[in-house]
């Protein structure tokens, strides 16, 4: 079970990456020369994402592909939020049947 958690930590973590990136990149619309910020998860070989956070080459904005992101990640992250939820209550029913 603690494994679950652990990958369901790790996929919210990630989705508040996501969200973080897309957000700066909207508050940073007006400076000139600003370079978009995008995260990249990569899957780690025991379960979960590692996330990591690069700027792009080029300077510009696509206002439409963040508020896209965000609303992508804040949706990833509900569901990582229920896993990890899920998770918690079946360990709590096997630690009530053990007891």
């Amino acid at each position: 079970m603690n494994t679950v958690a652990n990958i369901a930590t790790s996929g919210m973590a990630a989705a508040q990456a996501r969200l973080d990136a897309a957000a700066s990149n909207i508050a940073n619309l007006p400076t000139e020369g600003y370079r978009r910020v995008q995260a990249r998860a990569e899957a780690e070989p025991s379960g979960g994402v590692r996330t990591r956070t690069e700027r792009l080459p080029e300077p510009g904005s696509d206002v439409a592909a963040d508020q896209v992101e965000q609303r992508m990640a804040a949706g990833a992250f509900v569901a990582n939020l229920k896993v990890f939820q899920a998770a918690d209550r079946m360990l709590g029913r096997l630690l009530d049947t053990d007891a």
